[in-house]
């Protein structure tokens, strides 16, 4: 069949792309955070119900969230003012620090 080179060479390009996705730095985003900790609590657990709690949050949600604040799709004057200096690193390094806090967890 023809088909099985086509499928080797793919597979060999796919094996040797690089990983696409970014992880961020869990330090850097911790050394970050300090602005976020006055409506956000220091490991993301706000203890104010009108700000949420972004401890455990999927990385990828909070990643999003964030480029939505800065691009204006989400609107909020709090957080379009925070964000808007914020680079694309910065936003992947606290996406990743505050994902890997501890957060609420249910009771079953």
């Amino acid at each position: 069949m023809k088909t099985m080179p086509l499928i080797l060479a793919t597979a060999a390009l796919a094996a040797s792309l690089p990983v696409l996705a970014a992880t961020g730095s869990y330090d850097a985003g911790k050394a970050k955070s300090t602005t976020c900790a006055a409506c956000h609590g220091y490991d993301g657990n706000s203890t104010m119900p009108s700000f949420p709690r972004l401890a455990g949050q999927h990385r990828d949600y909070l990643l999003q969230a964030l480029h939505e604040y800065k691009t204006g799709k989400r609107t909020n004057p709090i957080m379009g003012g925070q964000v808007k200096a914020l680079s694309d690193a910065d936003m992947e390094n606290l996406a990743t620090y505050f994902s890997e806090q501890k957060g609420l967890t249910l009771k079953y």
